[in-house]
């Protein structure tokens, strides 16, 4: 595999990431490290490192190279953070985050994307810091809660708000967010208020 994708993804990583801004060593290397690849259709797989997304079934997308590393520097993300991620779909956002973060709690909507990523990542992979849950995403994961950082991988027309008491004190949140046109946004909970800060526009599939 690496003599095959190797390259291509260096490429990716240089052309698509640094030279669009992309500044955080821990995300280009996590970007250089995970194997695209590996998370879509065989038949797809000559198009991995593409500047764009792909479909992975279910009605569902792997989203662009530099919208995963993008939204995961904006979690500005030292290392050992816990971190909630609502939509796991393939599970690539998710190999990113575990290479960045310290634990990622994953929630997916639909049962087959859970149990395939779950499958390719702790089994095929060898993640033992990413935990999966089948549910919705609006409901979070309680349990395991205040999480350090939240990233949403599916676009809401609102924010959740009950997500927000997940989130711990001083924490990050990236989420696409708009009914129609979207928008990326970074929320901070400082002092127990909620304070955002309105990105660029992307497409995500909807939250259900």
């Amino acid at each position: 595999m690496e003599d095959r994708f190797g390259q291509p993804r260096r490429d990716m990583v240089e052309r698509q990431l640094r030279q669009r801004g992309i500044r955080d060593q821990a995300v280009l290397a996590a970007m250089g490290k995970v194997p695209r690849e590996l998370f879509i259709e065989a038949g797809l797989r000559d198009s991995a490192y593409a500047d764009g997304p792909l479909p992975i079934g279910c009605r569902q997308t792997i989203s662009q190279p530099y919208i995963v590393a993008y939204m995961t520097e904006l979690l500005e993300l030292q290392g050992g953070e816990s971190v909630l991620e609502i939509g796991t779909g393939s599970g690539y956002q998710s190999a990113v985050l575990a290479e960045t973060a310290g634990r990622v709690y994953s929630v997916e909507v639909i049962p087959e994307l859970s149990a395939a990523a779950g499958d390719l990542l702790s089994t095929r992979l060898g993640y033992r810091n990413i935990f999966f849950r089948v549910g919705r995403g609006q409901e979070g994961w309680p349990e395991f809660a205040p999480f350090h950082r939240i990233l949403l991988t599916a676009a809401p027309a609102a924010f959740p708000a009950g997500l927000f008491a997940q989130l711990g004190e001083g924490g990050i949140v990236v989420a696409p967010v708009g009914d129609g046109e979207q928008r990326l946004i970074r929320y901070r909970k400082q002092g127990g208020v909620i304070r955002s800060d309105e990105l660029i526009g992307v497409v995500f599939v909807p939250l259900v």
